[in-house]
């Protein structure tokens, strides 16, 4: 493959690919959890999040390859580590794409409200996967400027919403103030509903490895990647956590629900009459963003499955651009498959969409898979390279100990994702999934595998 992917192009992949649609529409699944304190679990989670991204760094500097984290848990823990590493991403990303590729036909309805849903998906797939096709450059640009249409939104929202907190611009020149932080409670869940918030915050987190995805294609690996990983994460935490201090700092926490979207309405507080159709473009964009990641992550990802002959060696090949073919179009393909089956499936099963949920959902634990192989790799990565580690520039801080207080972290959040009603069964179809990609790996490959 070609390394095409410069140091701009992977901080804002990174970026794209934890900033989603569910900021924008306005999401208070969190919030109604816990209230304000959904602000704390934004930081404790990006910590946590900012010591995996540490532990993938520190073996990144010294390899940095395609399929890092899947590679590096064939490597460092076992190759059936490494299988189920490259499908949780696989599913993850097939899911996400399908999902947004979905979620795009009901963005274009509000132009449009006649347009057949599935119309907008075939065109945006059609359109990714060309692009992929073309080169990761082409990918990398497109994925830099989808991205960067969020985060310049998220900014201008956080401008005008400091506007309206402090100088009362847009509501004849009242500051709001920042009263409704605390005036309607903080923790309103208590210490149960902090903790079933925190780990939905923490999925909310998922795809900020997919810049471990992109080492393998990078310029100057080491330099980018070190320069992308330390400024990435808390960037996000300042998007993030900004954004929400300041919707409820405008808005009660508890009359979200009336809300709508908050997006469109801090801006139209302000006179921007076009702010819905704004918003609508940008979560268009976004969802663009997410099946773009998608596209390539999980092609990345069969690419090093088919390098390690757990998938046909057609995966390999590589067009004159450096891309791997059959895995962009069959990754592309499953995505597409997605959008017709929503077409066509509630014509014979009217309660169809609340399968799509299901599965969507699912994706949550084999979404995390890569983190824990992070975390457990390292430690072994360090002990087999202590000659590299003496002078080594970017290691993570506090290992082991970092390790195992991160991983308890993610075990207790799985655990209390497991109490949690709304947030069982997606685990326990996550779990399902682990299962039976554990049991096809012992019937057809145990034994057999080549890691390279």
């Amino acid at each position: 493959m070609k390394r095409k992917l410069s140091a701009r192009q992977m901080q804002m992949i990174a970026l794209g690919g934890t900033i989603g649609v569910g900021l924008f529409m306005g999401s208070t699944s969190t919030i109604k959890w816990t209230g304000p304190s959904v602000l704390i679990a934004y930081a404790i989670a990006g910590l946590f999040l900012y010591l995996i991204m540490r532990a993938l760094g520190e073996m990144l500097y010294v390899d940095p390859d395609t399929g890092s984290f899947s590679k590096f848990a064939s490597e460092y823990i076992h190759p059936l580590a490494g299988y189920l590493t490259a499908w949780s991403n696989i599913f993850q990303f097939v899911v996400v794409g399908m999902s947004e590729m979905i979620a795009i036909g009901g963005y274009f309805e509000f132009w449009w409200p006649h347009l057949p849903s599935w119309i907008p998906g075939l065109v945006a797939i059609a359109f990714l996967t060309v692009a992929n096709l073309i080169s990761v450059k082409m990918f990398g640009e497109l994925e830099f400027w989808f991205s960067l249409i969020k985060v310049v939104t998220i900014v201008l929202m956080i401008v005008v919403g400091l506007g309206l907190i402090v100088f009362g611009i847009g509501n004849g020149f009242h500051p709001i103030g920042i009263g409704n932080i605390w005036q309607h409670g903080f923790f309103t869940g208590g210490f149960k509903g902090f903790i079933f918030a925190l780990s939905i915050v923490l999925a909310s987190y998922q795809g900020i490895e997919l810049i471990g995805v992109t080492a393998g294609e990078a310029e100057n690996p080491q330099s980018t990647l070190v320069r992308a990983i330390r400024s990435t994460v808390f960037r996000i935490l300042i998007f993030y956590i900004g954004a929400i201090f300041v919707i409820l700092s405008i808005y009660p926490w508890d009359k979200l629900n009336n809300v709508g979207s908050p997006f469109v309405e801090t801006f139209a507080k302000i006179g921007i009459t076009a702010a819905a159709s704004i918003i609508n473009f940008v979560v268009i964009t976004a969802a663009l963003s997410g099946s773009n990641s998608g596209i390539y992550s999980a092609s990345r990802m069969s690419y090093t499955l088919a390098n390690n002959g757990q998938l046909p060696a057609r995966f390999l090949k590589l067009n004159r651009h450096g891309v791997p073919f059959y895995s962009v179009v069959s990754i592309s393909f499953g995505i597409f498959l997605g959008v017709i089956l929503n077409a066509v499936v509630p014509m014979f099963w009217p309660h169809a969409e609340n399968v799509f949920v299901l599965v969507y959902s699912s994706s949550v634990l084999p979404g995390m898979i890569p983190w824990f192989v992070i975390l457990i790799s390292q430690i072994e990565f360090r002990r087999q390279h202590k000659d590299e580690m003496a002078n080594h520039p970017f290691k993570m801080p506090l290992s082991p100990w970092s390790n195992y207080l991160t991983l308890a972290f993610l075990l207790l959040t799985l655990v209390f994702m497991f109490f949690n009603p709304e947030t069982r069964i997606s685990i326990l179809v996550g779990v399902l999934f682990l299962i039976i990609m554990t049991l096809l790996y012992f019937l057809k490959f145990h034994g057999k595998v080549k890691v390279s």
